[in-house]
Parts: C-alpha cells; structure tokens; sequence
C-alpha cells in the first residue's frame, strides 16, 4: 500500500514537473515572438513626407531629416528640423538655389548633387557638396543612394532634360527604398526600378510627362505607395485624382498618396 502511495505521488510530482517545463518553454517562446517582432518594427523606421512645395519636400526618416531640393527661401523652414542631408536634383530655379541654400546657415551638412549643380553654386559652398552622376552609389549617414537617370523623351540636345545632366535618386536604409524621380519622363530606367516601397513622381506638362505616362510608368515598377508631386504645369495643376484612377485602375496594390504640394495656391 505505502508502495502505490509512493508511486502515485512520484508520477504527481514528474507530471506536474513536465507541465511547467511547457508552460516555461510556451513563455520563453512567446517572449522570443514579442522580441523578434519588436526587432523587426524598430529595424524598418518610419518614412514620413511632408510637402513644402512642388518638388521641394521634408523627409522624416527614423531619426534621419532629409531635405529634396530645398527652395523659396529659408523662411519656408522656419521651425522645421534642421536635416541630415540634401538631395538636388537639377539646375532648373524649381530644384536649386543656392540663395536658400546660404540662408538655412547648413554648417558642414552635404548636399548631394549632380555634377550641372556643382557647377552652379558658389565656391564657397564645395566643401558641402558630394557630386553623383548617374549610376553612382553613396553611402551617408546609414544611407545607400544611387543615382538615376531623369530626362525628357524623345532624346534631344535641346532637350529642356537632357540625359545625364540630373539625378533622380533611389535612397535606401534597411531594405526600405525610395525613389525620387526629379523632372523625368516615363523613362526605362523608371520602369526597370525593382522592390520600390514609397515613389514620388512627376507630372507636368510640358517639361516632364502626362498624367497617362506617369501611370504607365508606376504600373511597370509598382511601388508600393506613391505620392503624385511636382505637377504645376503652364496650364495649372496636372489631374492628380485622374492618375490615382488610372493607377488603381491597373492595379489595387498601389497605394496612391494625394498631399497638397501648393498650399500657396489656396
């Protein structure tokens, strides 16, 4: 009889032991779930665009504050976060000036631009200046950019974008990319882009595309979210809504992003 008593007990105590173990291993494994999530919220940091106007934009990227061919004056950054870095793309007045430039007092901040830019700028502003021409790679701050081509189709000499004067970039940090498009139309090299998560893209007549071309060319490489802007044209502003219909239209997938890039226009 003391034997049962003993064995029972002994299986009670090896049952209950062998409960906890899982109940231990369950724990353990949901916490490595939680750490293993929180890991892969922190290592994609948020991408937030925030128009000033036309092409010119704020980028908040983690802890990163990018500035997209800052112009108007250093008073349409009053009480903005000073950046990180500088994107140019072009030479044209709506892309560079180097009077805004002076005016947001940027230190030792680099401004990356094409070679058409750093030609155009002061002297005194080359110790800033990183120069990129299409194709190049470079690595800032935790960024990789590349340079890609922008330019009018077809190709002239005359061309108010000739091929290889500006830059559009793919900028990167942890798997996220984004494409800035500069003044381009629906050019191969856009198409070709592959594994786009955030795009901002033109379409003005008649120094960049259409409506049509620009949808087109967001079919072909389907980011996965896409802001319309720099879209003032001769005539006004291009149909944004029209694009996010054709967009949608070819596919759901793509979210289309509607800012307002002209509050001055109010």
């Amino acid at each position: 009889m003391k034997r049962s008593i003993i064995a029972i007990f002994c299986m009670g105590v090896l049952f209950s032991s062998c409960k906890n173990e899982e109940k231990n291993e369950a724990i353990s494994e949901t916490e490595l779930t939680a750490e293993v999530d929180q890991e892969m919220e922190t290592s994609n940091a948020t991408l937030e665009i925030e128009p000033i106007s036309h092409a010119t934009a704020l980028l908040k990227w983690g802890d990163a504050v990018i500035y997209t061919d800052p112009v108007g004056g250093a008073d349409v950054f009053e009480g903005k976060a000073a950046p990180s870095f500088v994107l140019i793309t072009d030479i044209h007045g709506d892309h560079m000036d180097a009077k805004t430039l002076e005016a947001l007092n940027l230190g030792d901040t680099k401004i990356i631009v094409p070679k058409a830019v750093k030609d155009q700028l002061p002297k005194e502003m080359e110790a800033n200046l990183i120069v990129m021409n299409n194709g190049d790679t470079k690595e800032i701050m935790g960024f990789s950019i590349k340079a890609i081509p922008m330019y009018n189709l077809p190709e002239a000499k005359d061309a108010m974008h000739t091929k290889g004067r500006g830059n559009g970039y793919v900028v990167e940090k942890e798997g996220q990319r984004l494409y800035i498009s500069g003044d381009t139309e629906d050019i191969p090299e856009m198409r070709d882009l592959e594994n786009i998560d955030v795009a901002l893209i033109c379409m003005n007549l008649p120094y960049t595309m259409t409506v049509e071309d620009a949808a087109d060319g967001v079919l072909a490489f389907a980011p996965k979210k896409v802001y319309p802007y720099h879209y003032r044209g001769k005539d006004g502003l291009a149909d944004v809504s029209k694009f996010k219909d054709l967009v949608n239209k070819g596919s759901k997938e793509i979210e289309v992003v509607q800012l307002n890039w002209y509050p001055e226009m109010k």
